[in-house]
């Protein structure tokens, strides 16, 4: 389906971005991981994804850093997709939410978000080549979650840069959408509900579906968005949070 394609997975070392990576490759997509921690660190990563891709390519670019985010998408020969998932969720109540705390969020989840797009969506204009822009935001960029606030506000952030590039880069043909996960065996929340039996049973009560979501469903609905299925599909953001956002956390 993706044959003769070349993808970019920011954040690809991380449990969502391994899946994404893993599933682009599965579907004939060659694929270029991207992530912060030294190639030697993400090597169980690569090689996860090369068992589909055997060329796939690793390097380490900080989203933060425009240079470098530049200069990785210049050296690439094809840039067809880009999975923009780099990101960051650290809780602290509000409160005591830091200027630190506050600003690596926007950072990182939001101007990563920007630089990598406006770089990749640049590469493509020149060259005259329809693309795909897929970033990854959250059920909670519309759902407050408590003692998430930078998170939150970073998500919500994202979901406008999505229907901004999508109204401007339509007519240069690059498709533009995100999915928007809900809770996920991935991550922070991971963590939590392996290792917090009351957050775990609050979750299982909130969510319609009656479990969390797995990063290979999230992944799944990537490969969709990189698909020719949904080559009429832009500016939208797909929800994938078994119900949760329907009603209230702790109803």
């Amino acid at each position: 389906m993706l044959k003769g394609k070349t993808a970019i997975v920011t954040g690809g070392a991380g449990d969502l971005g391994q899946a994404m990576a893993r599933q682009l490759a599965a579907q004939g997509a060659h694929v270029v991981i991207w992530d912060i921690v030294p190639q030697a660190d993400a090597a169980a990563a690569i090689e996860r994804v090369r068992a589909h891709d055997p060329l796939v390519e690793y390097a380490e670019v900080d989203v933060r850093d425009r240079v470098a985010v530049d200069r990785a998408i210049a050296d690439l020969p094809q840039l067809d997709i880009v999975c923009s998932n780099a990101g960051i969720v650290e809780a602290q109540p509000f409160l005591e939410l830091s200027e630190e705390n506050w600003q690596n969020h926007l950072d990182i989840n939001l101007t990563g978000c920007f630089n990598v797009c406006q770089a990749a969506a640049r590469k493509m204009v020149a060259e005259g080549r329809p693309g795909r822009l897929i970033l990854t935001s959250s059920w909670v960029a519309e759902i407050p979650w408590p003692e998430i606030t930078a998170y939150t506000v970073s998500k919500a952030g994202v979901n406008m840069l999505v229907k901004q590039m999508a109204r401007e880069l339509s007519p240069q043909g690059i498709l533009v959408n995100a999915v928007a996960p809900g809770i996920v065996k991935a991550g922070l929340a991971g963590r939590q509900l392996r290792e917090e039996p009351q957050y775990a049973a609050r979750v299982a009560k909130a969510i319609p579906l009656g479990e969390p979501g797995t990063p290979e469903e999230i992944a799944a609905a990537v490969v969709y968005l990189a698909s020719p299925q949904t080559a009429y599909m832009t500016g939208s953001i797909l929800t994938l949070d078994g119900g949760c956002s329907l009603f209230q956390f702790d109803s």
